[in-house]
């Protein structure tokens, strides 16, 4: 007998729950009954449950993300959320920190219910921060960011000069780039017939571009006499040239002749750049084509560019250039992927097999 069921996050009395909403069944309410702390409600007319880690994943129920959270804060802290991207717009930040920022505070906005953020102390915001790590499970890098996006509320809109030095930064880990060996870049070159997408492939790999650059491309950026590329406010707002690959010449202007953008070198079905979903969609697709597993996204094509580059004997500063980092510690993350003598000891358990 198939039992019908769902089960969304709610607040009773002033507690974050699980509710768990089914047909009157005897075999589930028996179920639910085992649980830990499950209770009914009779005002509610529902069966809830605690919000721990084990529930949200027995009864597949996530917090708010993205762009979604920002319809459940209460309102008493909509006008703080407005000032907060006011502030944000008005520092000129690019448009992807802009949203990363928002739906961050978002979340800890949705996490305060009807506390007003403007009143909060330190000691909420540690609590707050155990609560993304231990209940919530999240990963280092993504609590970073939800701290970051909070401090610049307390630090830059309310303007309380160091207000979170006092709440330590969970370690995060290093994390290596993620490569691809040249023969499966070359496989999934081969398996991309369509001319667009293995165009755009191509050039994210020969020109170790972001995907955000590589739809954002406009045909009056490419220098064809020169053989550049000038890719306009990328990542940091900074403007850099980016060679192009002179085997791709041809294939260009193929590409220009069958598809014949307006504006932007890879266009929509209606015009606009392209979308970079769809550029990750075509990476995917080839990946699963070619049968490479790897769990790898298309922004593994940059990291290969630089370590393919490494490999070659490219100095790294003219590599940090090419990428466009501001940080030379970054592009050396590269080094750790490509110590070709590192690779080349031989373990003794050779010497003995």
């Amino acid at each position: 007998m198939t039992m019908n069921w769902h089960a969304k996050m709610i607040t009773h009395r002033k507690e974050k729950r699980i509710a768990v909403y089914f047909e009157k069944n005897i075999e589930l309410i028996t179920r639910i009954k085992q649980l830990e702390d499950s209770r009914w409600s009779q005002s509610l007319s529902v069966w809830h449950l605690p919000n721990t880690t084990e529930n949200r994943l027995r009864f597949k129920v996530n917090e708010p993300e993205g762009k979604s959270v920002l319809s459940t804060i209460n309102p008493i802290n909509l006008p703080h959320l407005q000032l907060y991207i006011e502030e944000i717009q008005l520092k000129g930040y690019s448009p992807n920190t802009l949203q990363t920022y928002r739906n961050e505070f978002g979340s800890f906005l949705y996490y305060l219910k009807e506390r007003n953020v403007q009143t909060v102390e330190i000691e909420e915001i540690r609590t707050y921060i155990l609560h993304c790590l231990n209940e919530l499970n999240l990963k280092e890098a993504t609590v970073h960011s939800r701290m970051n996006a909070i401090k610049f509320y307390f630090e830059q809109v309310l303007k309380r000069e160091r207000f979170m030095i006092e709440i330590p930064r969970p370690k995060k880990p290093l994390q290596l780039p993620k490569t691809i060996h040249q023969t499966d870049v070359k496989q999934l070159f081969e398996v991309t017939k369509n001319l667009k997408h293995n165009t755009m492939l191509k050039l994210c790999y020969g020109m170790g571009l972001r995907v955000s650059e590589i739809v954002n491309i406009k045909i009056k950026d490419i220098d064809s006499k020169n053989m550049q590329v000038f890719i306009e406010r990328a990542k940091g707002k900074k403007d850099r040239y980016a060679n192009l690959p002179e085997s791709l010449l041809l294939q260009l202007r193929e590409y220009f002749k069958e598809y014949k953008p307006k504006e932007y070198l890879f266009e929509g079905q209606f015009g606009g750049a392209y979308s970079s979903r769809s550029v990750q969609k075509v990476f995917k697709n080839a990946l699963l084509t070619a049968k490479i597993n790897k769990d790898v996204g298309i922004h593994s094509l940059r990291h290969s560019f630089a370590t393919h580059l490494l490999e070659n004997g490219t100095d790294i500063r003219f590599i940090q250039e090419l990428l466009g980092h501001n940080d030379i510690r970054t592009t050396l993350l590269y080094t750790n992927v490509t110590d070709s003598s590192i690779r080349k000891i031989k373990s003794p358990l050779d010497d003995i097999n």
